[in-house]
């Protein structure tokens, strides 16, 4: 049995598990990437305190175990979260925070909003600022055509519209 699934020599308390891997990437967050963040934390210090109270209970310490090494994790996002506003004007380009309508070659329109690595869902199209698809559309004006690089090859995008939140 892999030692990091047992208990240490009391019986009682868990091995702690190995921390999970911090991004290089600058944490910048938009306020409801932030909120997020803050409500996770919440979140796993409620269900710790929910399992160390039936600790006596529970025959498998690992879900405290996780919990705990979440609620870690958690917590080094949020200490080195760098909030970015949304900016009360418009630059006219996208950066960071932004709502990006684009069309593609197949005359499709999407819209996609840049955010933080811990916001980001690609299938809500929230995309992460340093994802291939958020550096090519960073900078580009309404009007431009960017070239979106994706393993199938290249796509050419129109951006037809920018928007901010807040």
């Amino acid at each position: 049995m892999n030692k990091a699934f047992t208990k240490e020599e009391d019986g009682t308390t868990p091995q702690r598990l190995p921390d999970l891997p911090i991004s290089e990437h600058p944490n910048h967050v938009t306020p409801r990437g932030l909120a997020q963040l803050k409500a996770r934390a919440d979140e796993l210090e409620s269900e710790i305190a929910r399992l160390r109270a039936n600790r006596d209970y529970m025959a498998d310490s690992y879900p405290l175990a996780v919990a705990e090494r979440d609620l870690r994790y958690v917590e080094a996002r949020l200490a080195s979260a760098i909030l970015v506003e949304p900016p009360e004007d418009p630059p006219g380009h996208v950066s960071f925070g932004a709502t990006v309508t684009v069309v593609d070659e197949d005359d499709i329109e999407t819209s996609y909003t840049i955010v933080g690595e811990d916001e980001s869902d690609p299938g809500q199209r929230l995309i992460a600022a340093f994802s291939p698809l958020a550096r090519a559309l960073m900078e580009a004006r309404v009007g431009d055509v960017v070239e979106w690089p994706r393993p199938s090859g290249l796509v050419e995008l129109e951006v037809l519209a920018i928007s901010f939140e807040g």
